[in-house]
């Protein structure tokens, strides 16, 4: 009866069995979200130290510069620098801003690179009150920024 095995070795069988069940469901579910569902959350300076890919999807977020802001003729598509005080990237958006957006404020901007550099933006959000500042949005250094407002924004943020 050299076909039947003890008890301990069909248990290891069908933990092994499960294990590897386990594992290439992992795998497909990673390999199903690294797409186009996966957004990475990037300062200005991030953007141009990684060198992302003209369309690759991600999270932009920092500081609207102040007397960037502009809306082109169509009345939809606005223009706007997002900054964190030790770089800039001009961002394009198309549609509906959020009624707390204003030059100054912390956004978070979903969107892409197209070939001129500029973030096209998909959504915009904003901060929704004076003490919430997006993770990862303000200086790094209190003295970085020019703008007295976005000093003190970062010296809280520091204490923070």
């Amino acid at each position: 009866m050299a076909g039947l095995k003890t008890r301990k070795q069909q248990r290891l069988v069908v933990v092994s069995i499960a294990l590897t069940s386990l594992i290439g469901a992992t795998l497909l579910i990673l390999f199903a979200l690294g797409g186009e569902s996966l957004s990475l959350f990037l300062q200005p300076s991030d953007v141009q130290k990684r060198n992302v890919a003209v369309g690759q999807n991600f999270r932009l977020g920092g500081l609207v510069e102040t007397g960037s802001f502009s809306r082109l003729d169509d009345g939809l598509t606005f223009r706007f620098t997002v900054t964190d005080c030790l770089a800039n990237q001009p961002v394009e958006f198309t549609g509906i801003l959020p009624d707390l957006f204003r030059e100054g404020q912390g956004v978070v901007t979903e969107g892409a690179l197209n070939e001129s550099g500029v973030f096209m933006a998909s959504t915009v959000l904003a901060k929704h009150d004076e003490n919430y500042r997006p993770p990862g949005t303000m200086p790094k250094e209190e003295g970085q920024c020019s703008h007295p407002d976005d000093q003190a924004a970062a010296a809280s943020y520091a204490e923070g």
